[in-house]
């Protein structure tokens, strides 16, 4: 290992204990005078509009917006990836927008602490609770898996390390203040780990165009090296690659559970409406930011033996910048790999303890019930730190491409939970007939046409959307004459 390797290598050491400890100690201070399943799920209801909008931006924000979209603008795709990418700047504002105030409503009116618990209150089937429950952690463990591998290749990518020894390392720091600090500490550290993206994008930015000679040399560059770089964006990508684009990364990340939860957990009105602008305007820069600067960096240096474009950003920053500034920057990638790896955690771990132990183990029995409340923290913790090292195992012989597995389990989140959560939020026709099979044939045909069907560049999840849409209102229309159980009424609209 090289002297530059092993500053990095302690930057980076640092950084993560750093955020571990910030997490566990910030959760322990946020949550007293709380309920258990508050304090471990849900963080007690309490984020303020800045925590809201990183941790909202820091979730959705991954190991694809800092590693592989910008390295795939850099060697392949040019301007069109940070076009592209530019879809994704709303999703903040998006989110927040549509599901805040009528999610957080509903779920303190149910009590519900996770999005699954509010389908419970929503639909009151049981059947509906176990097939998105297992459903989201299938996905959550494959979208786990993309989040792990990245982690242990950036560490691995620029401090010499092997990628198993880089893995434990990056899974460790993870599971520990994920599994002691809960929601409170993930909340916490995305906090911390947006406001780090957005120094490491502006570094980039900074450092390329000063290594390229301004933007006229970085335009030399390009010609050279990346002859395609000017190309229109339908001469790179087909419609249909930009229509499945635009709703994978665009509306239908309303349908991701990660992020919706976010809007069950703010404190105020206030809160949600300055965590709509704040988080707006980090997402902006940190993705457009880091697509364009990833566009420029083609322009620096021949990567033809790069072995794919996982590799390029953490390369080129260890070219541009002082290795000082280097080890601060890769801390940024490294923030957003783990500030989407500690929510999916949390959540998978709330799926099965608080979603399908607690309903379906310890029910209403007495005894059960009490040694639950009183244990709650200690299972959870047991849970997600089994689930945790799971993942880590899975992860040992990892993906080629990480930005191609994240945005399968993605596509599959989004089919699952989409219509349910939508349409239950705002249509009072929907029931849980509709729910159940619009959930299990909505993941059914993405998973179908993503292995079997191709037709005009489309992704799947286009075809599973649309699928559980038709699925949701026809099945609504027919099983719905009837209204809804006045309880659900009351509790829910």
């Amino acid at each position: 290992m090289t002297s530059n390797q092993i500053i990095i290598l302690t930057i980076f050491i640092l950084y993560l204990v750093f955020n571990a400890a910030a997490g566990i100690y910030g959760s322990r201070k946020a949550e007293s005078g709380l309920s258990t399943e508050k304090k471990y799920f849900i963080g007690g209801r309490r984020m303020s509009g800045l925590v809201l909008a990183m941790t909202t931006m820091a979730t959705y924000t991954s190991v694809s917006s800092f590693v592989s979209g910008p390295g795939a603008a850099g060697l392949t795709y040019g301007y069109a990836q940070a076009w592209i990418a530019a879809v994704q700047v709303p999703v903040t504002f998006l989110v927040l927008g549509v599901l805040g105030n009528k999610l957080a409503i509903v779920s303190r009116r149910t009590g519900s602490v996770t999005i699954v618990g509010y389908l419970k209150a929503r639909y009151k089937s049981d059947v509906l609770v176990i097939v998105i429950s297992i459903l989201m952690v299938l996905f959550f463990v494959a979208q786990m898996i993309s989040q792990f591998t990245g982690g242990g290749t950036l560490i691995a990518s620029i401090t010499g390390l092997d990628f198993k020894t880089s893995l434990l390392i990056f899974g460790a720091v993870v599971i520990l203040y994920t599994a002691f600090g809960g929601f409170s500490a993930v909340a916490i550290t995305d906090t911390i780990q947006g406001i780090v993206m957005c120094i490491g994008t502006f570094l980039f930015l900074f450092f390329v165009l000063k290594a390229g000679g301004g933007l006229s040399g970085v335009d030399a560059g390009l010609q050279q090296n990346l002859p395609g770089v000017y190309d229109n964006l339908f001469a790179v990508y087909k419609p249909g690659t930009l229509i499945s684009f635009w709703v994978l990364v665009g509306f239908g990340t309303l349908g991701l559970p990660q992020t919706a939860v976010r809007a069950m957990g703010f404190k105020d009105t206030k809160s949600l409406h300055s965590a709509m602008w704040i988080g707006a305007l980090t997402c902006s820069f940190v993705i457009v930011g880091m697509h364009l600067a990833g566009t420029w960096a083609g322009a620096l240096v021949d990567t033809a033996d790069l072995p794919t474009s996982d590799y390029f950003i953490p390369y080129i920053i260890q070219q541009i910048m002082p290795i000082g500034l280097a080890g601060i920057f890769l801390a940024a990638p490294m923030a957003a790999v783990m500030s989407t790896a500690d929510s999916l955690l949390i959540l998978a771990s709330a799926a099965i303890v608080k979603d399908l132990y607690k309903n379906y183990v310890v029910k209403d029995d007495p005894r059960k019930l009490e040694s639950y409340n009183r244990n709650v923290k200690k299972f959870s913790m047991v849970f997600t730190a089994a689930l945790g090292v799971a993942v880590i195992l899975l992860t040992m012989d990892p993906p080629d491409i990480i930005f191609f597995l994240n945005l399968f389990a993605m596509g599959g989140l989004e089919c699952t939970f989409f219509w349910p959560l939508i349409g239950g939020l705002f249509w009072k026709k929907g029931t849980k007939q509709a729910a159940v099979l619009s959930s299990l044939g909505a993941a059914a045909v993405y998973v179908f046409c993503y292995y079997k069907v191709s037709i005009a560049g489309i992704n799947a999840v286009v075809w599973g959307l649309l699928a559980g849409g038709i699925l949701y209102f026809v099945c609504g229309l027919l099983t719905g004459k009837k209204g809804l159980d006045q309880d659900i009424l009351d509790r829910c609209f």
